[in-house]
């Protein structure tokens, strides 16, 4: 009884863990509070960069029309129509795993779509528009240098580039892509966005030559703007992180720690600090766009709403004199790409195998961004093992199999010890009856009686409960790392699941899973020491647990279907042992 007791309530603290973490996603204070404790709202003139220099507006009511049409705050028909109109000021580059187009208007880069990622299992054949101005997507990069009275290049500078398409040739391992504009005032600017190959990282290098009688304060900037719409397939009844990240230095001055702040939170917790290294990221579910300055690189980092329901991740510069007849180059990247933990190895659609570089081969503490919460230290070596046998096997499914036997293996001797605990329960169920029936009325004593007869005989009721208590951490970790880890996105097992991040579509496995529940749950035999109403619940159980299963990933209900099944071969062993010693059935009953 207090096997299945114990079991009630872990399953329950399941399901109010489920609730508390969507209470958290929807109503519950900012995780990361005290991380942000250093980073105050928006600025004072004495650590703004716009003291120095200054920066143009991002915000669609002050910029260009071709840049400032966000989707959120026109009709459907101006969008369209100003897309159009807009149509011959981009060039398109294309490399083996990103198709860019920048608009010459600003050298924007105003579409990215990642050429291996699909939008949606629906249409494998149509890529993720990762950045976008279009279909009520607003998310865009914007570059340029900051002058002291007046822009030098902003997102109103018209750029020329001797081509109107680029592509990164076979053999090629890098491509560059020129834009320049010529001013009237003397001054040269250059941006040379460079593209390579396997990789999601963009080097942009902006270069000004000075060619008039005065010397120029420049400072480059670069950021991000986008409204809260995302594309692609999202998980249901699942709240997901939508915000921006900064890999923040710490008041020492010596280490970095990596902050969350969610978009519809910067109005109330917008930022702005200046700091040497680091860097700032847009964030949403599997995938981040980011600004990598120089390590050495000083400047002001900021995030706040724009006008018109957007958002910017900004970095501006600080200010450097560039003398006449002087040229200067500054040098900032972003990536904008998948969150993949380790570099992988993907087929093309051209049928070509191509390398992805993971974070860590980005820059220091993008790996932060694939965030597992408080269950990380579980969850990164779970991941892991999963990365291991997918390797060993190329499928996923296949991966999660091998884990559960993995765990299952290591747990047996837990097991072990529960099926014991079961058996003698059962053994002892008339005993345990009795003590009820003459001690009914005073928990006190019966409770006593109990322990003796624990004691006497040698074992313990909760040692049941050990396979349960250790397994639960896997299950939550499980379930975080397939709604995290972008390398299980729209990973095909076998037959119809073809996504093993998202429920199963036919329900087939949650109904699985309830047989095996409850064939598990008729086999212990330990709901002969409950009274009725116990066993009126334990019976109901298997279906509240198949209609709650039905809500999550396939992958994770693959993994508790196949270690019930296990579970049901090990009772069966251990019954067997357990035969020879007096205790329980050869067959289970």
């Amino acid at each position: 009884m207090e096997n299945r007791r114990f079991m009630l309530i872990a399953l329950l603290a399941v399901v109010v863990f489920f609730l508390y973490q969507a209470w958290q996603d929807d109503y519950g204070p900012r995780s990361q509070a005290k991380a942000t404790a250093t980073a105050a709202a928006p600025a004072t003139a004495s650590t703004s960069a716009e003291s120095a220099v200054k920066v143009p507006d991002n915000s669609p009511a002050m910029a260009a029309p071709h840049s400032g049409d966000t989707p959120s705050a026109i009709p459907a028909a101006t969008i369209e129509a100003t897309a159009s109109a807009a149509a011959g000021q981009t060039i398109t580059v294309v490399t083996d795993v990103v198709e860019a187009h920048i608009s010459l208007t600003g050298g924007e880069i105003r579409r990215l779509d990642l050429s291996h990622y699909p939008i949606s299992k629906k249409i494998p054949d149509a890529p993720l528009p990762f950045l976008n101005d279009k279909d009520g997507q607003y998310f865009i990069f914007q570059s340029g240098l900051a002058g002291t009275t007046k822009p030098i290049a902003s997102s109103d500078t018209m750029f020329t580039s001797p081509q109107s398409e680029y592509r990164l040739a076979d053999g090629a391992n890098q491509l560059d892509v020129v834009l320049d504009h010529v001013g009237d005032d003397g001054v040269t600017v250059r941006k040379t966005y460079r593209f390579t190959r396997g990789s999601y990282r963009i080097d942009l290098e902006q270069s000004v030559a000075n060619s008039s009688a005065a010397a120029l304060t420049v400072s480059p900037y670069a950021r991000f703007v986008r409204n809260e719409h995302v594309v692609g397939d999202l998980p249901k009844f699942v709240a997901t992180f939508l915000g921006v990240g900064f890999y923040e230095r710490k008041d020492d001055g010596k280490k970095f720690r990596f902050v969350k702040t969610k978009l519809d939170k910067l109005g109330e917790k917008a930022f702005e600090k200046r700091q040497t290294g680091g860097w700032i990221a847009m964030l949403e579910h599997y995938f981040v766009a980011a600004i990598l300055p120089p390590a050495d690189a000083e400047g002001v980092y900021s995030a706040k709403p724009g006008k018109d329901h957007t958002f910017n991740a900004q970095y501006v510069a600080t200010g450097v004199s560039v003398a006449p007849g002087a040229t200067k180059s500054f040098a900032t990247s972003l990536y904008a790409g998948p969150r993949l933990q380790d570099s992988v190895v993907m087929m093309g659609k051209d049928g070509k195998l191509v390398e992805h570089a993971g974070l860590n081969d980005v820059t220091p503490g993008l790996e932060y961004t694939v965030d597992y919460g408080i269950l990380t230290p579980i969850c990164e070596p779970l991941f892991w093992l999963l990365a291991k046998f997918h390797t060993l096997t190329g499928n996923w499914g296949v991966a999660i199999i091998l884990l559960t036997l993995l765990v299952k293996g290591l747990f047996y001797k837990l097991s072990e010890a529960q099926y014991r605990s079961m058996a003698k329960m059962k053994k002892f169920a008339p005993r345990i009856a009795d003590i009820k029936e003459r001690y009914g009325d005073d928990r006190e004593k019966m409770s006593k009686a109990m322990m003796d007869l624990y004691k006497k005989e040698g074992f313990n009721p909760l040692a049941g409960c050990w396979p349960l208590l250790v397994q639960f951490p896997v299950f939550i970790a499980l379930y975080w790392v397939l709604l995290e880890s972008v390398e299980l996105r729209q990973a095909d097992f076998a037959l119809w699941i073809n996504d093993l991040s998202a429920p199963d579509p036919f329900y087939v496995l949650p109904v699985l899973f309830g047989i095996t529940f409850f064939i598990q749950q008729k086999w212990s035999g330990s709901t002969a020491t409950m009274d009725p109403m116990q066993q009126k619940i334990m019976n109901v159980m298997p279906i509240m647990m198949t209609a709650f299963f039905a809500f999550f990933q396939a992958g994770l209900v693959l993994y508790w279907f196949v270690s019930n099944l296990i579970g049901m071969a090990q009772q069966w062993l251990i019954n067997r042992k357990l035969s020879g010693e007096g205790l329980g059935k050869t067959k289970p009953a």
